[in-house]
């Protein structure tokens, strides 16, 4: 079994990895040959992602927030780039954790992002480019390959990953196979982070949107990393895949 440690696997070359774990990410056993271009975003969607990153700044800073962290980021225990792993109705604080808390402890230690290739995914990766996170357009369905590509290239670089295991589509609070993949070919550890808001807007979305209210009281935890070994089989990864699954729904309150 090879080495997993983010150390080692963090500067493994691309033509180490398997060839087969490239492709799965796309939910099929063979590569497509067309190359699929994500939506660009529009100038009023432009507009509304700036809209979207001025209100959120302005409720972050209002929010009365409890950080545990399991995951070690403030003792400085984690050897290189990780995986950040968090359900898809959670986005709206996530840069409230990178901005307020992974940035302060980690400050030379950027950010990469997996956004949907869809009209909405443009909106999206507009807003989180104001918070100087850089986005990769992908999905399960949509340009997978190509995505874990460029994940892993900015991995190399030494940027942290993100990633919302049951997005774009749902089901909501399942893990797709996609960020088993993506640590085992990189070998950075998987944290999964949740948090819960004493006081929100719940839209009436497939994942039930969470939007946390001004000077809510909100309890954020960074879970301990789950490690990819790059020669897991298909029956471990499914193992490691329900690990997540489950780590993330223990962490998860919705009432």
């Amino acid at each position: 079994m090879a080495d997993s440690s983010p150390a080692s696997s963090a500067q493994r070359p691309k033509s180490d990895l398997p060839r087969e774990s490239r492709h799965r990410m796309s939910g099929r056993g063979e590569p497509k040959t067309s190359v699929v271009v994500p939506h660009r975003p529009k100038w009023h969607q432009r507009l509304a992602a700036l809209a979207i990153f001025f209100i959120e700044r302005l409720v972050i800073s209002t929010l009365r927030v409890r950080w545990d962290d399991r995951a070690g980021v403030a003792a400085g225990t984690l050897a290189g780039p990780v995986i950040y792993c968090l359900w898809h109705n959670r986005l709206a604080l996530s840069m409230c954790v990178w901005r307020n808390y992974v940035r302060r402890h980690l400050p030379n230690n950027g950010l990469t992002a997996l956004i949907s290739a869809s009209k909405d995914g443009a909106l999206l990766a507009c807003a989180l480019e104001r918070w100087a996170v850089q986005p990769v357009r992908g999905s399960s369905s949509r340009r997978g390959p190509q995505a874990l590509l460029e994940l892993t290239s900015w991995l190399e670089r030494g940027y942290n990953l993100a990633i919302t295991p049951d997005g774009p589509r749902g089901p909501r609070y399942v893990v797709q196979p996609g960020v088993v993949l993506l640590g085992q070919v990189t070998g950075a550890p998987v944290i999964p982070v949740s948090y819960r808001a004493s006081r929100k807007i719940t839209f009436r979305s497939w994942d039930q949107f969470q939007v946390p209210l001004p000077f809510s009281h909100c309890d954020i935890i960074l879970e301990k990393p789950i490690y990819i070994p790059h020669a897991a089989s298909d029956e471990e990864r499914e193992c490691l895949r329900q690990q997540i699954e489950e780590r993330l729904r223990a962490i998860t309150r919705d009432d």
